[in-house]
């Protein structure tokens, strides 16, 4: 397993530009299969949980070409649904969450989808039950092998548009159920349906390809479904999660910094959350520039006085997988913060290692966390530490970044899953981390 040895307490400066958005990149790469013509997407990010996806499609028979960095041409004009059935599939696919993508298109396209139980980060339970659901409401027959733990839907007759309400605003469960829709006879609604940006993405690039999908942004989707889909061109959104975690960075490092071409216009609440930390951000076209915070930054309070809650939510809310970085900020900030972690239960377990590194952090229970910030007068120390999941693997990078000493972070693949070469990003613009 590979380590990061780094070098804290070190001022950075510079521009950074985010990679492609990791979230929409496993949901449109799975849209392919939709269609026997060549689908061309650009500004996929080179991490390991995409090239596993990548490395699916072509065991599934997708002919694949690379056509430069991020840029890549699928056609899937000679798919092997058997494949499905193989033991090679049932290790692969059960090694990537985001393999439970494939199951709308296939079963929309070729009658059936199959599927192990998906990997990914420990971080709780992760439910499937929504995206069967909806299969089923379409008129598909649903099958699970309890020893396998195999997933399997078929529809032998095609699918039939139907009206349903989602027992949650899933987004790869809406993403999945829209994807087996848009080929299923007469129409579907989907109420409750998740309006990520990343959804309203893969809904704007399957109308590229003749789809008719409309109420796009809302979380009430209508889908007029249609005989077949033809190919198209797309790119994909800077990642917000990236760019969240950069503004973290710089306010932890207290560092001056740009972080270019964002689509200001699909971050939603991300800005004003970190402002409400008491970070500067200012937005400079399509850039957001970060000034050196030398004074630190003070947390907000509510209009009443009380302490500043931070909690989680479908879009428009905050998005989950940035509560990681804001815990870390905020064990420098001017105040106290409440965290509240409502979608996943495990989340919040790796403040352990934070505190470890001398941070103030009240665990209250699975959900919740108290930070009392330090306001800088006592940096975060040192330590060796391994990376649970992505996202805390992150966050144990920045408050790294940050610490007096020299840090070293272990299992770095789970970081390497999401972010695309992230120390030689970092040490463009003048971090010290080693990758050994």
């Amino acid at each position: 397993m590979g380590i990061f040895k780094i070098e804290g307490g070190v001022t950075l400066k510079g521009e950074i530009t985010p990679q492609g958005a990791k979230n929409e990149a496993l949901q449109i790469l799975c849209a392919i299969l939709l269609t026997p013509e060549k689908v061309t997407i650009n500004n996929i990010p080179d991490i390991i949980d995409i090239n596993k996806l990548i490395t699916l499609l072509g065991n599934l028979g997708v002919k694949i070409q690379k056509n430069g960095a991020g840029s890549y041409t699928f056609q899937a004009d000679d798919v092997n649904v058997n494949y499905l059935e193989t033991d090679a599939f049932k290790k692969e696919g059960g090694a990537l969450r985001g393999s439970i993508m494939i199951v709308g298109p296939l079963l929309a396209r070729f009658g059936k989808g199959y599927i192990p139980k998906p990997g990914g980060d420990k971080i709780g339970r992760r439910r499937l039950d929504t995206h069967f659901e909806g299969f089923i409401n379409l008129g598909a027959k649903f099958r699970y092998n309890k020893e396998e733990h195999f997933y399997g839907v078929e529809a032998p007759e095609g699918l039939i548009g139907a009206d349903m309400l989602l027992d949650e605003a899933s987004v790869t469960g809406t993403a999945n159920i829209v994807m087996a829709a848009v080929l299923a006879k007469g129409t579907t609604t989907i109420y409750n349906a998740a309006c990520e940006p990343y959804l309203q993405q893969l809904c704007k690039m399957m109308n590229a390809m003749g789809a008719n999908v409309s109420g796009i942004g809302s979380n009430l989707l209508t889908i007029e479904g249609v005989e077949n889909l033809g190919g198209c061109t797309h790119r994909i959104l800077p990642d917000m999660i990236e760019i969240g975690s950069w503004i973290g960075l710089a306010a932890m490092t207290r560092s001056e910094i740009t972080i270019k071409d964002v689509s200001w216009e699909n971050l939603g609440l991300i800005p004003n959350v970190f402002r409400k930390l008491g970070i500067t951000l200012e937005k400079r076209g399509d850039d957001i520039y970060i000034p050196a915070h030398t004074d630190g930054y003070q947390v907000k309070t509510d209009i009443d006085g009380s302490i500043l809650t931070i909690s989680d939510a479908p879009w428009p809310g905050f998005t989950p997988d940035l509560l990681s970085i804001v815990i870390v900020v905020a064990t420098q900030c001017k105040g106290d913060v409440l965290i509240h972690q409502k979608m996943f239960e495990s989340r919040l377990f790796f403040v352990d290692k934070l505190i470890d590194m001398g941070a103030k952090i009240i665990l209250c229970d699975p959900h919740r966390a108290v930070v009392i910030g330090h306001d800088f007068k006592s940096r975060l120390k040192a330590t060796t530490m391994s990376s649970p999941d992505i996202r805390a693997g992150i966050s144990l990078l920045i408050a790294a970044l940050s610490a007096n000493g020299t840090s070293t972070i272990q299992n770095i693949e789970q970081i390497d899953r999401g972010y695309e070469r992230i120390d030689e990003r970092l040490r463009a613009i003048g971090a010290k981390i080693v990758r050994a």
